[in-house]
């Protein structure tokens, strides 16, 4: 019985495996990706690795030009011979044409503005408009407006003006003949109308030295109240009046007659900037006028940029002029402008970058100008300063002159004059009397060497060259 049931509990084992042993069901589909796991530490840098082999040579560059982009347009009137020939020569030698040259040390060409680049001053022209347009804004103190204005000059203009306007106000100086006189009296002659009890009707305390004329400092002073943008409007709507004059134009201000009423570009100098540019030269306009009368007209009439012109640079308060100008080379406030010497120090304080220290001292001729061309004893350092060719306008001013006339006496070749290409002077009565001549210090002028001159010249550089040099 026991062996019976063992029997039959095997046969049922047996049994359920054969149904369990079934043919195998198809494959299902196949699960959903899982999320991605998080990264892996970043890894060790590699090694650097060998470095490469050189390269081949680049092409030989282009060659540079074998003469100059241009020279002095011979259509252009009136150059002397000797001129012409002496700036094309300086072309030749220092533009790109020359080996030398250096794109990133580009020749350095500087120019004074008025009576060199213009025929009169823009900085005359600009004054009497505003004059004459009721642009000047009274102030609280005349004694303010410029520290070495004598006390009875002050109060000359004070007695004169005080109907003109509230304090801050534009002046009626249109209307206010005593007024407008005043004004022009101080700033052209450098005297006022006194009490006739005066005897000294000077109105300037020390008006000039080496680094200031206060006339001229005065002129931008009383631009005073006003934004930059506003006077180059004054300077460009005087511009548009004077030039459209005719040459030899004059006016009456306040009842004062006589005073010039028209500037004209010349066309020569405009030529010569033009050439100066297309053979590679770094060209800038450096002014005794203010800033802002020369570079409102600048670009369009020659095209150098605002960024190239230097002028009086005024001192600014929430946008408006002051009445203190910027300074250079450290020197007491409002007792340096554009002006001889101050000339020099804003060409190194603008040109070459240079620190406070090293901007009145002349500097390394490698850091000077090639190129000047002035007309006055306002220009006379940086003329001074030019290490290849420097350009005298005849004016018949002493320093300037007394330079020009040594160089070309000893025949160096470092300096030219050339007459006025408008109403040029006529030959000077008398030698230029240089051994006894005086500069702006009142100290013995001297040549660009720092010698005393020991003779006078004649004036034989009076006369104005062809009409047209192409013949």
């Amino acid at each position: 019985m026991a062996n019976a049931l063992r029997n039959v509990v095997a046969l049922s084992l047996i049994t359920g495996a054969l149904v369990g042993c079934g043919a195998e069901g198809p494959e299902g589909p196949a699960g959903a990706n899982g999320e991605t796991g998080a990264a892996g530490p970043t890894g060790a840098t590699g090694a650097i690795g060998a470095t490469g082999a050189t390269g081949p040579a680049g092409a030989t560059g282009a060659a540079g030009p074998t003469k100059p982009a241009r020279l002095l347009d011979c259509r252009q009137p009136f150059w002397r011979t000797e001129v012409r020939a002496a700036i094309n020569d300086m072309i030749s030698r220092k533009g790109i044409a020359s080996a030398t040259w250096d794109a990133s040390h580009r020749p350095v060409a500087v120019f004074d503005w008025d009576n060199t680049v213009l025929k009169n001053d823009i900085g005359d022209a600009t004054f009497f408009w505003m004059i004459q347009n009721d642009k000047i804004r009274r102030p609280a103190s005349w004694a303010a407006t410029n520290m070495a204005l004598k006390p009875l000059a002050a109060a000359s203009l004070e007695a004169k003006c005080a109907a003109s306007g509230a304090v801050g106000e534009p002046m009626k100086t249109s209307t206010n003949a005593d007024c407008a006189k005043e004004l022009v009296k101080i700033y052209d002659s450098g005297k006022y109308t006194p009490d006739p009890s005066v005897e000294d009707t000077s109105a300037w305390n020390t008006p000039l030295t080496s680094t200031i004329n206060q006339q001229y400092a005065w002129v931008a002073q009383l631009t005073a109240g006003y934004t930059p943008a506003e006077i180059r409007g004054f300077a460009r709507a005087a511009y548009d009046e004077n030039s459209a004059n005719a040459i030899g134009a004059t006016q009456t201000i306040g009842g004062a007659a006589g005073y010039n009423h028209y500037v004209r570009l010349y066309s020569q100098i405009q030529d010569l900037i033009e050439t100066l540019h297309a053979n590679g030269f770094d060209v800038w306009i450096l002014t005794a006028s203010p800033q802002y009368f020369v570079d409102a007209i600048a670009e369009d009439l020659v095209g150098v940029d605002r960024d190239h012109v230097i002028g009086i640079r005024s001192v600014l308060t929430d946008g408006k002029v002051t009445y203190d100008v910027e300074d250079c080379g450290g020197a007491a406030k409002n007792t340096l402008i554009t002006f001889d010497r101050g000339k020099r120090c804003w060409i190194n304080k603008v040109i070459w970058n240079e620190p406070t220290e090293k901007q009145l001292p002349v500097n390394v001729a490698s850091r000077r100008p090639a190129f000047v061309a002035g007309d006055s004893d306002t220009d006379i350092a940086m003329l001074k300063d030019a290490t290849d060719l420097r350009l005298v306008i005849h004016r018949a001013k002493t320093q300037t002159m007394c330079n020009g006339y040594e160089s070309l006496d000893k025949k160096d070749g470092g300096w030219f004059i050339q007459p006025m290409f408008i109403k040029p002077r006529s030959k000077n009565s008398s030698p230029f009397a240089c051994a006894t001549a005086k500069d702006n210090d009142g100290a013995a002028a001297v040549d660009a060497a720092g010698t005393a001159f020991t003779k006078s010249y004649e004036d034989t550089a009076f006369e104005l060259g062809p009409v047209n040099a192409c013949l």
